[in-house]
């Protein structure tokens, strides 16, 4: 269920999506949580991007959040109640509650090589739609590196229909093209695609 803000009397009211991330420290939840931000600002849209201030040494447990709105955002304090919780390492699903405040028909995604139904089998997640894709193994293939974050918010993107994944490919194009070499960018992309094409739901 959208989170309605910022509407007059009788007009429609815009949808405030809210985003959990819940990640390790080194796998880039906080990046994946700013690129998706950055992806409304080239839609138009309204966007906060932050972690939840804590430990952010490797391997430490963390959570960031990311607000997408077609109207100006008046809250500024962590997400409680997200309609999406996106999970980077599904070894957290043992020690940290990660759908805790969502409602029943959340959207969780979780980096893993089981299937959906493999996984709700084996955890403690009983409501909501679950998706699963291998993150990590196609960050290996693509980008040479096991940091999940990147085909984290491709799936993210075929799950949600936020944004078209040829807007997100061209951004990849226009940003990591300022900022790493021709290499990257393409296995950037790459592992964008394939996560978009791959990700699996019940």
């Amino acid at each position: 269920m959208a989170t309605k803000t910022g509407a007059k009397k009788g007009e429609a009211t815009p949808a405030l999506t809210e985003i959990r991330w819940h990640g390790r420290g080194g796998q880039g939840a906080v990046t994946a949580a700013k690129m998706v931000a950055e992806l409304a600002l080239g839609e138009g849209k309204y966007f906060q991007a932050f972690p939840e201030y804590g430990p952010e040494r490797s391997g430490a447990p963390i959570v960031a959040f990311t607000r997408v709105s077609d109207a100006p955002i008046q809250v500024y304090s962590g997400i409680e109640h997200p309609q999406i919780v996106v999970v980077l390492d599904s070894s957290l699903l043992k020690i940290v509650d990660v759908t805790k405040g969502a409602p029943d028909d959340v959207i969780v995604l979780v980096n893993s090589e089981r299937t959906p139904a493999q996984l709700r089998k084996d955890s403690a997640l009983k409501d909501g739609r679950l998706y699963t894709i291998a993150a990590t193994r196609i960050a290996v293939e693509t980008i040479k590196r096991p940091i999940p974050n990147t085909p984290m918010v491709g799936a993210l993107t075929r799950i949600t229909g936020l944004f078209d994944i040829d807007d997100v490919v061209t951004f990849l194009r226009e940003d990591f093209g300022k900022k790493f070499p021709p290499k990257v960018v393409e296995g950037n992309i790459a592992a964008i695609t394939r996560s978009y094409e791959e990700v699996q739901g019940e």
